[in-house]
């Protein structure tokens, strides 16, 4: 990679850590915009990133605040929901993939007692810094759409990391493009 070029690059990553990234701006990252017409393409909906107090942080009902869930919570081992699969260096949620998130928003629906944080990881193209800011971003896209789709926003929680937890080891894009997803963790109040 070129230093200019790696210099765009931090510098993208840079806005997205500070600034965050919302349904309907166009990802703008080093492949040159937006990708496929999927959740964060430009033109989206504009689905909030905060709770209604403009804070991110929200409390749940027991009053914890950003305390994990896996410190208060129990994993739950009767569900497993597939992982939402993402471009090359893109924050988009590409159509096919919105069913998945779907179907977790559905189980919260119908699972009151259940919390759900959602892993955003990247494969291992980047600097570890870049990629920790595109996991964060990709896991807060999927959570802006399971608020949009009446989750409440305290029983999600987001973590990033980055290119550190591949699900499958390799360096060909057979193996990067299963490593550029979201996944799902559900636990049980």
């Amino acid at each position: 990679m070129k230093i200019s070029t790696l210099m765009v690059v931090v510098a993208v990553a840079l806005s997205f850590a500070v600034s965050g990234c919302r349904y309907g701006k166009a990802n703008t990252g080093a492949n040159g915009g937006a990708a496929g017409s999927g959740l964060g393409a430009a033109g989206g909906s504009d689905i909030p990133t905060n709770n209604e107090d403009g804070q991110e942080g929200d409390l749940d009902a027991a009053g914890v605040g950003d305390r994990p869930f896996e410190e208060y919570c129990t994993r739950c081992t009767d569900v497993d929901f597939a992982p939402v699969y993402f471009g090359f260096d893109s924050t988009v949620v590409p159509q096919g993939e919105i069913v998945k998130i779907d179907e977790v928003a559905q189980h919260l629906g119908s699972h009151a007692d259940r919390v759900v944080v959602v892993e955003g990881n990247c494969d291992e193209r980047g600097s570890n810094e870049y990629n920790m800011a595109l996991g964060e971003n990709r896991a807060s896209i999927i959570r802006n759409y399971l608020v949009q789709s009446g989750v409440d926003a305290s029983r999600i929680q987001t973590r990033s990391f980055g290119e550190e937890k591949p699900a499958v080891v390799g360096s060909d894009e057979s193996a990067w493009a299963q490593n550029r997803r979201g996944e799902f963790v559900i636990y049980q109040k």
